[in-house]
């Protein structure tokens, strides 16, 4: 087992037995979206534990080659720009080893939610539909689905009805908003249900998003499903 991401960590109440594992946009860090925690926390809402990794610092070929946290290097903008299949897939297996830990720790696969925004988002949608156990849940932000074309046959039937939260900004100028409703129409015509969500923003987090995402987490991590 190769080291586990170094992660922020936030626990909203004692001994959690759900978990949200958040992955951050290309450049950020983990405590990129750690403030907005206080605004998900709700009656209805277990104690969580949120996990934002971060991502290893590699050189991206769209910023010339500097050296930034990212999930895996982008070459190009677009939807039909080449992959970094091998980095994505690397990504891939560190956030699995988290969610490993996750599940020593006692929170079984269904109480764990995989998240992210950006390039995060790619990584928790690529991560979440391929896991051969049940997730609580996947929340996607101002992202894509990436590998598109290796969804159909690389998805395991585990997270088949997994509840799919999907959200983009309709000025976004880095990840347009058509390229996350090719994924979503992806998505659905896979059979899948993502609940879509846009608000008037470029590429960032609206307030109202934030609300929506707690009433998410309230019906995929609630309270009567503690027990």
């Amino acid at each position: 087992m190769t080291e586990l991401l170094d992660c922020v960590e936030h626990e909203t109440g004692p001994e959690p037995r759900h978990a949200v594992i958040w992955m951050h946009g290309l450049g950020a860090d983990g405590n990129d979206f750690l403030s907005i925690v206080p605004e998900l926390e709700a009656p209805a809402i277990p104690p969580v534990r949120y996990l934002f990794p971060h991502a290893p610092v590699r050189p991206v070929t769209i910023n010339q080659g500097m050296p930034m946290r990212a999930w895996y290097d982008i070459v190009a903008f677009g939807p039909d720009a080449r992959e970094d299949i091998d980095g994505i897939r690397a990504s891939r297996h560190a956030i699995m080893e988290l969610v490993a830990r996750e599940l020593d720790r006692g929170i079984s696969s269904d109480r764990i939610v995989l998240a992210g925004f950006s390039q995060g988002c790619a990584m928790a949608l690529y991560t979440g539909l391929r896991m051969d156990q049940p997730l609580a849940g996947i929340i996607g932000l101002s992202g894509y689905l990436p590998l598109r074309n290796t969804t159909a046959t690389e998805r395991h039937p585990a997270n088949a009805e997994v509840p799919l939260f999907m959200a983009h900004g309709t000025m976004d100028p880095v990840v347009e908003l058509s390229r996350g409703e090719a994924g979503r129409d992806i998505l659905r015509d896979l059979g899948y249900a993502p609940e879509w969500h846009t608000y008037p923003m470029p590429h960032s987090v609206h307030p109202q998003e934030i609300a929506d995402i707690r009433d998410f987490l309230a019906r995929v991590l609630a309270l009567d499903r503690a027990d």
